[in-house]
C-alpha cells in the first residue's frame, strides 16, 4: 500500500476537499487545491487509487471523485417521485460507480410545480445532514424511451409489442437491427405521436423458448445477472478458506436443515432439547445455526461489492439469480448434509411459555445431520402421532411428561448420516408448540396466503401450477427463524451497536378511512378511534367466519398494511406484533442480513468479517438501497411467475373456468383464476350493451338497466379471451348467456344469478422467504 510523502495531503484532508469543492473534484482539481508539485501528482495518483480500494472514495463519468456511496457534484438526476407534501425527489440518472446506488435526492425547485415525474435535470447537488439536496441547474431534453418487447410481422411489416402488460400500444419498427419476427429485443423509441417508431438495439432471443420468462424480467428491472471476473475469482479463493481457530464445535449435535424440496440453497439449520436447567424448567434449549457468510464475504471485497450491487437474490421458477456468485451460494456457505461448515450459531434459551429467556452468538462449525424437505419432515411426525392428534390439538410428535410439565420427547439418539429423524425432529416439534403459544399471546397478523408454485420438467417445460401447501413444518421453521431474528436485534441493541432493523409501521389513518368504508358495505363495524394492533384485524376476520366474502375482506385487510423496509432507526414490526425485529437468518441471500452478522461479529468480538466504521455511519441510506432493490426483485418474481402462469393457461384458451374479482375500476375489472393465479382483465365494454355505473367506495360496477353487480371478491364463471405469456396479461370475456355474480353481502341491489366459492386468503409474515 502507498504510504503518503510529507507533502501530499491526508485521507482525510482529500476527502474533505472533495466534500467542500464548488466544482467535480477530479484529480486535475485536488493537485492544484493543495499546490501539488509535478512529481506530487504521481504519488498523488498513487493515493487516490489506495482510497478507491479502501472503499473511501469512488468515481463517475467525466473522473470527478466523491465519497463512496455519495453523488457527484454535478450530474444528471430524473425525478422519481412527487409526493403528497410536494416535495419533489430524483435518482441519479446513469450509476457507474462501483459503490452502492445512491439514496433518493430531494430537488430543491425555484418553482414549485415547475417539475414532474420522469422530467430530467442537471443539477448541482449538496449532502445534507443524513440525506443529498439537488439544485437544479438546466432541465434537460428528454431521454431516447427504451421498450423491451417482441417483434411481430403483419403485412410484411414489423411491430413491436411491449412486454409490459401496462402497455397497450405497439410501435412500428424503423430498424430491426437483424432481429426476426418472434425475437425478443430492447428498442429505443424516437419520433412524436402518432409517428412513434421503433429502432432495435439488442437482440435477446426468443421469448418462448425454455427458462426465457426470467430473462424477460432480467433485462426489463436491470438486475444484474453476471458476475465480473474479479468477483468469481475472488470467490474461488475465499472458498478455500480453513474455517479457522477458536469456532464452537457442533458437529455432534443432530442439527438438520428444513427447505422447500425444490430450496437452491441452505443458509438455516435447527436443533432443540429439553432445558435440563432447573431456573429454566420445562422450557427448552435451541440452536438456530446460520451460514456465516460473514467470514467469506468480506466488507469492500469484489463479492462484497457485487453482493450490495444486488440487495438479495432473485428467485424464479427456471433459475436463481444468487447475491453470491454460486460457489458461496450453493456450495461453500450453504448448510449441506454431512458437510462441516462455518456458522453463526444462535444459542436460545426458550421458556415454557415460548418467551425467549436468553441468548448468545458464536462462531460455530457444524455438520448438518439432514437436509429434509417440508414435506419429508412433516410426514416423518404425522407417521409417529395417532390420527386424533394429528387432526385434533396439532400436538404431533409429543407426549406430556406430567412430572417435567412439558411436553417431554424421548432421548435424543445419535445421528449416523440420516439416522432416526424421528428422535431429532420430536423436540423440535415440542420446542416449536412452547414458540407458538408466545406467537398466539402477542397476536400477530394472521394472514396467509399461498403461494404460487410453477413445477417445470427437465426441459423447462411447464408440469403445472399450483398454491403451495401449508404445513406445520412451514410454522415451525419460521417461528425459529423469528425468535432468532428478534435474537439478534435485542443482542445488538445490548451492545448498543448498529442494527438494520426490518421495520414494518402500522397503517395509515388515510388507508384506515378506506377499508372502514370499504367494511360498511358488508355491514362490518370498524371505529378509526380506536388503537389498531394486528389482533384488531384478526378480530374483524374471526367475526366474519365462513362467509362468502371473507377472501375479499382479507385481501383489504392485506392492502390496508404498509410495506416493510430495512432501516437503522426502530419502528417495530406491526404485522408480528415485535418491538425489536432484524434480518439475521438469510445472508446468503439478503444483504440486511450480511449486515446485521457483521454487527454481531464486530460487537462479540467474534473475530474477522465485522462491521466497518463507514457502513455503520451509513445505514439509513444502505437501508434505503436495499429496501428498494427488494421491491424489485418481488416485481420481478411476480412478473416471471404471472408469464409461466399465462403460458400455463394459453392452452384453454376458449375454455369457460372460475375466476374471482380482484379488483374494480371504471373501465372494468381485474379478475384471477381460481387455484392458479395470473391477472387478467374483463372490460367493461365487453359486459353488455347497458351503462355500468362504478362505486368507487364499494368498489363496484352496477349495471343500470338489469341491476347486475360485479363486485370485489366475487367468484363467478367466464371464459378466457387471451393468455399472452410474453406479458403475462390475461383477458376475459363473458359467457354466452351469463350474467353477473351477486354480491356477498351488504346492501347491493340483488341480481339474476350467484355463484359462490370463496375460500379464506392469509398473508404470512416469516422468518425466511422462499
Amino acid at each position: 500500500m502507498y504510504k503518503p510523502k510529507a507533502g501530499l495531503p491526508t485521507r482525510e484532508q482529500i476527502l474533505d476537499f472533495i466534500a467542500t469543492s464548488d466544482v467535480p473534484a477530479g484529480k486535475r482539481e485536488i493537485a492544484k487545491g493543495f499546490g501539488l508539485s509535478a512529481q506530487d501528482k504521481i504519488g498523488l495518483k498513487a493515493l487516490l487509487k489506495d482510497m478507491a480500494d479502501e472503499g473511501l472514495i469512488d468515481s463517475a463519468p467525466g473522473r470527478a471523485f466523491h465519497k463512496m456511496g455519495g453523488i457527484p457534484k454535478v450530474t444528471v438526476l430524473r425525478i422519481a417521485d412527487v409526493d403528497d407534501g410536494g416535495n419533489v425527489w430524483a435518482v441519479p440518472e446513469r450509476w457507474e460507480a462501483e459503490g452502492v446506488p445512491p439514496p433518493r435526492l430531494r430537488v430543491r425547485e425555484r418553482k414549485r410545480g415547475a417539475l414532474g415525474v420522469g422530467e430530467r435535470i442537471l443539477a448541482r447537488t449538496e449532502e445534507a445532514g443524513n440525506g443529498w439536496i439537488a439544485h437544479p441547474m438546466k432541465v434537460l431534453a428528454p431521454a431516447s424511451e427504451q421498450v423491451l418487447g417482441v417483434l411481430r410481422e403483419e403485412a410484411g411489416r414489423l411491430w413491436l409489442t411491449g412486454v409490459d402488460k401496462r402497455e397497450r400500444r405497439e410501435f412500428a419498427v424503423a430498424d430491426a437491427g437483424g432481429a426476426a419476427p418472434g425475437d425478443l429485443v430492447l428498442a429505443e423509441l424516437a419520433g412524436k405521436p402518432p409517428k412513434i417508431a421503433a429502432r432495435v438495439v439488442q437482440k435477446l432471443g426468443d421469448p418462448f423458448a425454455a427458462r426465457s420468462f426470467s430473462l424477460i424480467a432480467i433485462h426489463k428491472l436491470g438486475i444484474p445477472d453476471v458476475f465480473s471476473q474479479e468477483a468469481l475469482d475472488e470467490a474461488e479463493r475465499v472458498s478455500k478458506l480453513p474455517l479457522g481457530e477458536g469456532r464452537e464445535d457442533l458437529r455432534d449435535l443432530p442439527i438438520v436443515a428444513i427447505d422447500p424440496e425444490d430450496a437452491r440453497d441452505h443458509d438455516d439449520a435447527v436443533w432443540a432439547e429439553a432445558d435440563d436447567d432447573p431456573s429454566n424448567a420445562g422450557g427448552w434449549k435451541a440452536i438456530v445455526a446460520i451460514a456465516d457468510v460473514s467470514f467469506y464475504v468480506r466488507p469492500k471485497s469484489e463479492v462484497d461489492r457485487e453482493a450490495r450491487r444486488r440487495g438479495n437474490s432473485v428467485y424464479f421458477p427456471d433459475r436463481v439469480v444468487p447475491m453470491l456468485p454460486e460457489i458461496l451460494s450453493a456450495e461453500v456457505c450453504s448448510l449441506k448434509e454431512g458437510a462441516d461448515r462455518a456458522a453463526l450459531a444462535c444459542h436460545l434459551r426458550i421458556g415454557k411459555d415460548g418467551s425467549l429467556k436468553s441468548w448468545r452468538f458464536t462462531r460455530a462449525v457444524v455438520r448438518i445431520a439432514a437436509n429434509l424437505a417440508y414435506e419429508e419432515a412433516q410426514a416423518i411426525i404425522d407417521a409417529s402421532s395417532p390420527p386424533s392428534v394429528r387432526e385434533g390439538s396439532g400436538e404431533a410428535g409429543a407426549a406430556l411428561d406430567p412430572a417435567r410439565g412439558h411436553e417431554a420427547p424421548p432421548p435424543t439418539p445419535p445421528v449416523d448420516g440420516r439416522g432416526d429423524m424421528l428422535g431429532v425432529l420430536q423436540p423440535l416439534w415440542a420446542c416449536w408448540h412452547a414458540l407458538a403459544k408466545a406467537r398466539d399471546a402477542r397476536a400477530p397478523l394472521d394472514l396467509d396466503l399461498p403461494e404460487r408454485r410453477v413445477v417445470l420438467d427437465e426441459q423447462g417445460r411447464i408440469m403445472s401450477v399450483s398454491p403451495r401447501e401449508r404445513l406445520d413444518a412451514h410454522r415451525l421453521i419460521e417461528d425459529y427463524m423469528i425468535a432468532a431474528n428478534v435474537a439478534a436485534a435485542k443482542a445488538l441493541e445490548a451492545k448498543k451497536a448498529p442494527v438494520m432493523y426490518r421495520i414494518h409501521e402500522p397503517p395509515s389513518r388515510e388507508k384506515l378511512a378506506a377499508l372502514k368504508e370499504y367494511l360498511e358495505t358488508f355491514d362490518v363495524p370498524f371505529a378509526l378511534g380506536q388503537v389498531v394492533r394486528p389482533a384488531t384485524f384478526n378480530h374483524i376476520i374471526e367475526r366474519i367466519g365462513d362467509a362468502d366474502f371473507r377472501p375479499q375482506v382479507m385481501e383489504q385487510i392485506l392492502r390496508t398494511q404498509t410495506q416493510a423496509y430495512y432501516a437503522p432507526g426502530n419502528h417495530g414490526h406491526f404485522g408480528l406484533s415485535l418491538g425489536s425485529y432484524a434480518h439475521f437468518t438469510s445472508p446468503i441471500r439478503r444483504y440486511a442480513d450480511l449486515l446485521v452478522h457483521r454487527s454481531l461479529v464486530s460487537a462479540y468480538g467474534l473475530g474477522e468479517g465485522g462491521l466497518p466504521a463507514d457502513d455503520a455511519a451509513n445505514m439509513e441510506s444502505v437501508g434505503e438501497i436495499i429496501s428498494r432493490l427488494e421491491r424489485r426483485a418481488m416485481e420481478a418474481e411476480r412478473d416471471t411467475t404471472d408469464r409461466y402462469v399465462a403460458a400455463f393457461l394459453s392452452e384453454r384458451v376458449g375454455q369457460v373456468m372460475d375466476v374471482r374479482i380482484t379488483g374494480v375500476t371504471n373501465f372494468g375489472f381485474f379478475a384471477t383464476v381460481e387455484g392458479i393465479g395470473g391477472d387478467g382483465l374483463m372490460p367493461v365494454r365487453d359486459l353488455g350493451g347497458e351503462y355500468f355505473r362504478f362505486d368507487e367506495g364499494a368498489r363496484t360496477l352496477t349495471g343500470e338497466h338489469s341491476g347486475d353487480v360485479f363486485a370485489q371478491g366475487q367468484t363467478l364463471e367466464l371464459r378466457l379471451a387471451e393468455a399472452n405469456p410474453v406479458s403475462g396479461a390475461l383477458r376475459f370475456e363473458m359467457p354466452e348467456g351469463k350474467g353477473a355474480a351477486q354480491p356477498p353481502r351488504g346492501g347491493r341491489k340483488p341480481v339474476r344469478e350467484i355463484k359462490r366459492r370463496g375460500r379464506p386468503t392469509n398473508i404470512r409474515h416469516q422468518g425466511k422467504r422462499r
